[in-house]
Formats: C-alpha cells, structure tokens, sequence
C-alpha cells in the first residue's frame, strides 16, 4: 500500500515540476492555474497523511519554479518567498483563526496582487546595482541591464534610504499595450504572447536591453527583504518609506481593521478587476504589525503572516469546433478541444486539454456543442461542460482513434485497465521522437541551451539526426546542413556553436540527469537519484532484475518493469552505446570523486540554509554516501536546522536526534562525523 501512495506522490511531483517549468522558464504552461492548484493541493495533502513517504525533493518544499540558463545567477540576501493561498471565505477564516491563536493582530494590509514576473532590487549606498528574478527562491536570474530599462524603476533612491536594501515588486506589461505589442509581432511574422504575463517575462529576458527598452515595461513594488540600517513598526509603513524613496508602489491597497472590511476590499477588486492597468488573480492580505509577522514566522516556503486570495477562474462559452489529440514523448495520446477563439482573462484561446476519454465523456461535451470554459490568471483553460439548452441536434460524439494521427500506428493501452491509450511506435513516431529530444534539452534533464522545440523539429526535419542517439555525435559541419543553424549569407549562426558548446557541457551531467533524459516511463527525478546513488552506473541499472530493482527505497514494482522493459529493447541500449561513444558520462562520478564521509548516515535538513538550496543539500549528502531522509525517526542520524526549521526540530529534539547547524553539517561533510 505505502508503496503504491510513494509512487502516486513521485509521480505527483513529477508532473508539478514539469508544469513549474513550462510556467516559470518558457513562460508557457499547458495547464489552468486552478488544475496546478489541485495537483498542488493533491500532493500536499498526501505528504501531510504520510510524512514518511515524503521526497526531500518534493517541489513543495521549493519556492517558485527555476529559472532560464540565458543570463548569470545570484543569490537574494533574503531568500524570496511564496504565499499560501485561500481559495473561499472559509479558507481565508481558517488563516484568520490560524493567526489569531498566535498574535493580538489590530489591522490587516490589503493589497491586489499582481500578474506579473517577481523581481528583487538590490539598492547599495542608494544605487541599483543588482536586479534578480525570484528563481527558486534563494538564487534567482541577474537581470539588472534590462530592468534598468524599465522607466518607473529608479537608479537610485531619493530621501533617507538605507544603506542597503532589498525591494521586492512585480514587473507587468500594461493590458493596454499588450495588444498593441501582439499586433506588431504578428505583422512581423514573429510569434506572439499568449498573455500580459508571458509578455512582461519574455520582454525582460531578451538578451538585447534595447528589445527590453521597446516594450512598456511597469513595476509596483510591494515588499523589503534584507536591509542595513531600517525598521518599521508596520507593512504600511513600509510602503510610505519606498514611496519617499522614489519606488513605484501601488496606490491600490487599504489598511483594514477588521476581517468584514478584508473581505470588502476582495469583494471590491473582484467586481473591478478588469479596471486595473495589470492583470490581477486574488488580493494579498498581511498582517500589518511587524512584531506579530515576527511572532508568526515562515514555513520552508512561505510566510504565516501573509495569505492570497485567490479569485475564482473567469468563465466564458465559445463553440467547440472537434476534438483533436496529441503524443506525447512517452506516447501517451491526448484529447484537446479546439474552438473558436475567444478573449478570456486577456488572451486569446482556441485549445484545452480535455486529458483522456474518460474525461471526454464525464464533462459529456460533443463536438459543436458550446462550451463553457474557465480560465484562471493567464494560462489555457479547461472546458468545463456544454450548455445544454443551445445545441441544435448536429453536435457529434468523439471516438478516440484507433491509429496514431503522426504515425498511423494502432493505438492502445499499455497495460489491463489504463485509461490512457498509447502509442507503441516508440522508437519512431515523429511525435514521440520530437518530444523525447525537446525534453532531453529541457532544465528537468540535461539543460542543454538552444536544443528548444524548432532546433529539435530542425534536427529531424533535416535529417542531422535520427532519433536521440545521434544527438551527441552533432558538430558544426553537420548543423551547417540545415538552414536553422545558418545566417542570410550561408555561413553558421550563432546557435550552432551554442548548441556544440552546450552539448559538450550536458556530456559531464550527474548520472540521475541522464537517466531522466532516457525519458523511461514513470522514471522522473526522484527515481533517477535513487538508482544513480544506488547503482553508480547505467550499465548496472541495465543488468538489475526486477526484484533488485523494486527493492530500491523510491522505485517500487511499477517502476522497476518499466526500467528492465526499457533496457530489453536493443534500441534503446543503442541510444546508451552511441551516448558513451560520443563521451556522455555513464557513472556517478561526483559519488566517486566526494569522501564517504556520511557513509551509512542518514541526515534531514528542515529549513532554510545560507549555502545550499534543498535540492543542493540533499546531494552534497547523497554525494559522500549518506542519506537525505525526508521525515525525523529513531533511525535518523542527524537533523540539519535552517532558519524557520518547522516541526522537524521539535521532532529530533523528542526523539534525541542529534541536531546540528548549518556550519556544522559543513564540517560533518568535510571531514565526517568526529
């Protein structure tokens, strides 16, 4: 049974991770915020029943989604952190009670929280020397030629400002000019913007400030996060204290007294959201005393003191005109609507995902009906049903497809009651194949830079590479074969050295990373690790049974078929042998390189770290023999305590588990334990 929920809570966080990437890197997510929402909420709910079982890499443990690889990383002073959400009046009572029972709040900070992209001012001496994306939270993207493009925001401060201080706010891209910009994109034949949001985040990461410079780029400023030299009683006062500083802050927010003038406030903005300049989903409420936001403190991703209010997703209807379906890089086929466009929430849709058949036929849509769809902030809706009383007796049903509409080979589910059918055409269809190299060039796997959906559909269409097996053998001559990789003039352009560099780069990964990038079904990051630690290398994952296999803490039976039927296709072991010919490292060799000095320890990390992000935690552990467990017990070794350590060190502390901080887990992974 446990094994059964660790893999359904894997497979969670897997499938989070892939929707964080999509949103917060190539600002294109395929998903509603309300379907991440339940995912979130889903995967929360399990980790909170079976703490156990929970990844100390699960992504809720993080802050954000990541970040591009365009531009140099930096770490904020003060970690950056999200907020929890309320998604009614009685989750938003729930947080009141919550705060109640812990602080004599008197007022609450309302503000409008907006759809934009979260940027961290570093100001030294009163000039703006550095401009950072959130990222994870602790290491975000260096931005600052661009952001100082960006007319509201000031070079340097005005009045009596601290000697340093961090402001944190949102950059937006005003709805009005939002179409102005798309019109012009597509007269030049360019690709457009699905909304404000992507168009504020695409803008700011262009790699010439002078694109930047064209757009209209704005910024509300709404909070501080390290400072020397400053401190206010309250949040509002804090906001008066960047206003005389120069800083771009919002006129839109309100000091209530009480929890009936919170709720007008939500009520307000609501009826008057498409009144505001930027794209807004919810209303931020704070506590307003910062003595009780002290008493309060954080989680390992967010602030107690602090809650969003989340609006309902918007709705609309328009006629769907068929139903249509995708492959994906594992061959699952997928059902999406396609409509006539209509204008929801700023941004023309004309697709959503519709997920299998059963869902088909659960909503009960058929093809002509008109539908209604949702959407929540600024990503593709979902079609929550027909409208019954307009159909006219033409709408049809959908049959699913026998035949894969890419290589016409007969579909059909992979094992007894799957609800979801496939592909089984593997090693050729051109979906698959297509999906399979984009994701190999993707942050979740290699993060190789350039490899992105038209230098893969380049790659193929010209005939550069067959399939995954000879992507590392590319080389300039060859990426000279095809006009993507060329300028006007015939001679190379500048992504085909890019792409040899990054190629060379993604060939000295971790082992768990390429692993990922084999794209074996159900093997995500979590999985990876653990048969990279385990095993050291391919050629021993190739040659485990099943039984050695599923033994494995974080694999399992499902996991583990799918592993040894993966290896047992002599294609896919060519993919292996072309990949170490061409020099991609096939060994753990980080593992082999790092003293054992946790050999045979298990650690926890609970809260935040200076030195190291959770993930970088964990595998400075895993690198020199340990063990990142995700939950204290008797067999714990020792607990590693962060800022705002949680549950965690009240735990170790009952069970007489060792706890240390962060210079001493330094110390331990140095030279072990004394």
């Amino acid at each position: 049974m446990s094994s059964d929920i660790r893999r359904e809570m894997a497979n969670l966080a897997e499938e989070i991770r892939d929707h964080q990437y999509r949103y917060y890197v190539l600002d294109k997510p395929i998903i509603s915020d309300a379907e991440f929402d339940e995912l979130w909420k889903k995967l929360v709910k399990l980790e909170n029943k079976n703490p156990e079982l929970r990844d100390p890499h699960s992504p809720t443990f993080d802050v954000g989604g990541g970040f591009s690889t365009h531009f140099e990383q930096f770490d904020h002073r003060e970690k950056m952190m999200s907020l929890d959400n309320a998604f009614g009046d009685d989750e938003l009572d729930a947080w009141f009670e919550r705060v109640a029972k812990e602080t004599q709040t008197n007022t609450w900070l309302c503000e409008v929280k907006v759809d934009g992209l979260a940027i961290n001012l570093l100001y030294e001496k009163g000039r703006l020397v550095r401009a950072l994306t959130r990222g994870n939270g602790t290491t975000g993207e260096d931005v600052t030629v661009n952001v100082k493009t960006i007319k509201s925001v000031p070079h340097e401060l005005k009045g009596a400002f601290p000697a340093m201080v961090e402001i944190r706010g949102e950059v937006f891209f005003p709805i009005d000019k939002f179409n102005e910009l798309n019109d012009a994109l597509e007269e030049s034949g360019k690709g457009v913007f699905a909304n404000p949001r992507n168009a504020a985040a695409g803008s700011l990461r262009q790699k010439d400030p002078r694109v930047t410079a064209t757009r209209p780029l704005s910024m509300v400023v709404h909070g501080i996060g390290a400072s020397e030299g400053f401190a206010t009683e309250t949040q509002s006062s804090a906001y008066e204290a960047m206003k005389s500083w120069g800083l771009p802050t919002s006129t839109r927010y309100k000091v209530a007294k009480t929890h009936a003038e919170v709720k007008e406030f939500i009520a307000y903005y609501l009826e008057h959201r498409h009144d505001v300049e930027h794209e807004i989903d919810g209303v931020v409420i704070k506590v307003n005393e910062r003595n009780q936001q002290k008493l309060l403190g954080f989680t390992s991703r967010a602030p107690k003191w602090a809650i969003a209010y989340k609006y309902p997703p918007e709705e609309v209807t328009t006629k769907l005109l068929d139903i249509r379906v995708s492959v994906g890089r594992t061959g699952r086929v997928t059902p999406f609507g396609f409509m006539e466009p209509v204008r929801v929430a700023g941004s023309t849709v004309t697709n959503a995902t519709l997920h299998n058949i059963e869902e088909v036929q659960r909503k009960g849509v058929l093809i002509g009906d008109v539908v209604v769809l949702r959407k929540a902030g600024d990503v593709i809706p979902e079609i929550l049903g027909p409208v019954i009383e307009k159909r006219t007796g033409a709408e049809r049903s959908f049959v699913m497809p026998t035949n894969c509409p890419e290589c016409g080979t007969t579909l059909k589910a992979i094992s007894e009651g799957d609800v979801d059918i496939r592909c089984p055409n593997a090693r050729s269809c051109p979906a698959q194949l297509r999906e399979r190299i984009y994701y190999i060039g993707s942050r979740a796997a290699l993060d190789i830079d350039v490899l992105g959906y038209e230098a893969t559909n380049a790659l193929l269409a010209d005939g550069l590479i067959e399939d995954e097996a000879d992507l590392f053998g590319l080389s300039l001559q060859e990426l000279g074969k095809s006009s993507f990789f060329l300028k006007k003039d015939g001679t190379l352009a500048a992504n085909a050295e890019k792409l040899v560099v990054a190629l060379e780069q993604a060939k000295s990964r971790p082992l768990w990373r390429v692993i990922v990038a084999l794209s074996i079904r159900h093997v995500g990051p979590t999985a990876a690790q653990a048969l990279a630690n385990y095993f050291g290398s391919i050629d021993a994952i190739s040659r485990a049974t099943i039984e050695e296999l599923s033994t494995i803490d974080g694999v399992g039976n499902v996991i583990a078929e799918s592993i040894h039927e993966w290896f047992g296709e002599k294609w896919h072991r060519n993919i292996i042998e072309k990949w170490s010919k061409n020099g991609v490292v096939m060994e753990a060799v980080a593992v082999k390189s790092k003293p054992q000095t946790l050999a045979g320890l298990t650690l926890v990390v609970t809260g935040s770290l200076v030195n190291f992000t959770r993930d970088g935690a964990s595998e400075a552990i895993t690198e020199r023999g340990g063990k990142a467990a995700s939950s204290v017990s008797k067999k714990t070794d020792y607990v590693v305590v962060g800022e705002a350590p949680g549950s965690k060190a009240a735990k170790a502390e009952e069970l007489g588990v060792r706890i240390i901080d962060e210079a001493a887990f330094i110390s331990l992974l140095e030279n072990g334990p004394k």
